[in-house]
């Protein structure tokens, strides 16, 4: 099981908006999401979300929360059956995020969130941690559908 960041950049512009961007390539291509991805050998999972925000939007994390933890299956995924994903809730950064080749960022506010073009989860899940709590659970995928019960457990810290 690999580990892997999930970094949702939140500005209130008076209202509360998130970062998300469209994948261009790649695996998730042509759906909306935080920016992220694996974690590296001899890497912290920190850094990692340090790094993969400056690699698909160009901006450079300076503060940010643990707010979720997913396990991520993927049964039919012979290659590699599943992920842990570690999402960071991030309030300061330096710079403007900016398209690259792998994805295309957009400002959303929460009633907007364009949910039928995301990871079927994030429908589940999302709404809890923008309300301020700490989640954690497990999803088991075939393709783009969620298969099996999700379990979705609300915590007080991670």
């Amino acid at each position: 099981m690999r580990d892997a960041t999930l970094c949702l950049l939140q500005r209130f512009n008076p209202d509360q908006e998130v970062l998300l961007a469209m994948k261009k390539r790649g695996f998730g291509v042509g759906k909306w999401n935080g920016v992220g991805g694996k974690v590296q050998e001899n890497e912290t999972i920190e850094e990692a979300a340090v790094r993969e925000a400056e690699e698909e939007i160009g901006v450079k994390i300076t503060e940010f929360e643990k707010v979720a933890e997913f396990t991520f299956l993927f049964p039919t995924k012979l290659e590699w059956p599943g992920q842990v994903v570690h999402v960071y809730l991030v309030s300061k950064w330096e710079g403007e995020p900016s398209e690259s080749e792998e994805m295309a960022p957009k400002w959303f506010k929460l009633e907007e969130f364009p949910y039928s073009q995301m990871w079927a989860d994030d429908e589940i899940w999302m709404p809890h941690v923008f309300a301020g709590k700490k989640v954690k659970g497990k999803f088991e995928f075939d393709g783009d559908t969620i298969i099996g019960e999700p379990q979705l457990e609300i915590l007080e810290d991670l």
